[in-house]
């Protein structure tokens, strides 16, 4: 029965996906004497916390319960009084939790304060499946970085452009609204500048049920991202970021500003340094970066062992021609034992097309850059 119980409290965290950010995605149930009593889920920064929602529905029926939850309770204020507090106020008797809070304002203290009180604590119950909700906040919580996906879009011969650099459309309607889903999704967007000058994209979520647009990165070492460029244009109101380089004129750093662009230098050059920028994006509560750039930016963030997982659509068409763009770029491996591969791979029936998901697995020491162990070690 707990875990029928925290896998409820899952399903509803999950109602909240994209909405968290940088707050992780937390579900709450309350049960006493066999029924549901009370249900709840953090819904959006700066809101009532999970456990706060399921409390307040179960109101007196909370005393003598067990509560769900599907991330340890908080025990420290933030934009929200602690919730341990409000837990042993209601006189819940027991708590049932998935796993450890890796922030380490929390991190078993929360844990801790429920036993000093005199509940039951139980734990670890589906915690693998807790700690998938919630990679992108414990990849951003313990290393302070965003959490890095990579999505691309190819034929089956591995083209992502025709070698006229046409593109649209590869996949089908049903693979381009997932795509836009994910864009709903993650709390940015990144491409390089040459994406911006082949295709002059909007870089919004365009869901027949609406949708957020996420924050929109443009790397571009020398700033010469085109004034007259849709990301500019205030079609939309989320950032328009450019990453740039320390080469780049203060006279046009000045003029992207003046456009409502938000410069962020990031080295001395010739190209923007990756780890910065994202450590520069994580310092401002990004906690999570979609990259749908070209050929050179997926190598780019590849290459540098910076992605946590991968969107990789694939159509049944073939393009061929020597000069037609793949995927990825760069310098390549030189044998197939050096090749990236992926784990804990799922695969999506999108229409005709196909989505492939997974977590790179480092060549060498045979290591996803994303897993979690008790405590919020990563």
């Amino acid at each position: 029965m707990d875990q029928e119980y925290m896998r409820l409290a899952l399903d509803l965290a999950v109602r909240a996906r994209g909405r968290t950010s940088p707050n992780p995605m937390v579900g709450a149930v309350v049960i006493r004497g066999g029924k549901i009593v009370g249900r709840g889920f953090h819904a959006r920064a700066g809101l009532p916390h999970a456990e706060i929602e399921a409390l307040r529905e179960a109101g007196e029926n909370a005393r003598g319960a067990t509560l769900y939850v599907s991330l340890e309770p908080c025990c420290h204020h933030g934009r929200t009084g602690p919730c341990t507090e409000a837990v042993i106020a209601a006189g819940v008797r027991r708590v049932v939790i998935a796993m450890r809070d890796p922030n380490p304002k929390v991190a078993g203290k929360g844990v801790a304060r429920l036993r000093e009180a005199g509940i039951e604590v139980v734990e670890d119950v589906l915690r693998d499946e807790a700690a998938r909700v919630n990679e992108v906040f414990i990849k951003y919580i313990t290393t302070g970085r965003p959490f890095v996906a990579l999505k691309a879009a190819v034929s089956l011969d591995g083209r992502i452009a025709t070698r006229t650099g046409d593109s649209r459309w590869i996949t089908g309607p049903a693979a381009r609204e997932y795509a836009h889903r994910l864009r709903d999704t993650y709390d940015a967007i990144l491409v390089g500048l040459g994406t911006v000058l082949q295709d002059n994209p909007s870089l919004t979520t365009r869901l027949i049920d609406g949708g957020r647009d996420p924050v929109r990165i443009v790397l571009d070492s020398m700033a010469r991202l085109p004034v007259t460029a849709r990301v500019l244009s205030g079609e939309s109101p989320a950032p328009i970021v450019v990453a740039t380089t320390d080469r780049a004129s203060d006279a046009r750093v000045a003029e992207l500003e003046r456009r409502g662009g938000w410069v962020i230098r990031c080295g001395g050059g010739p190209f923007v340094d990756l780890e910065v920028l994202l450590r520069e994006l994580a310092a401002r509560e990004i906690t999570s970066v979609l990259v749908e750039g070209g050929a050179t930016v997926h190598a780019s963030f590849l290459e540098a062992g910076l992605v946590d997982k991968l969107h990789w659509f694939v159509a049944p068409k073939i393009i061929g021609g020597v000069d037609a763009p793949g995927a990825v770029g760069g310098r390549g491996i030189d044998r197939v034992s050096e090749a990236l591969c992926l784990e804990r791979v799922r695969w999506l029936d999108l229409g005709h097309d196909v989505c492939i998901e997974g977590y790179p697995v480092s060549p060498r020491t045979g290591e996803s850059s994303v897993h979690t162990s008790r405590g919020g070690s990563n």
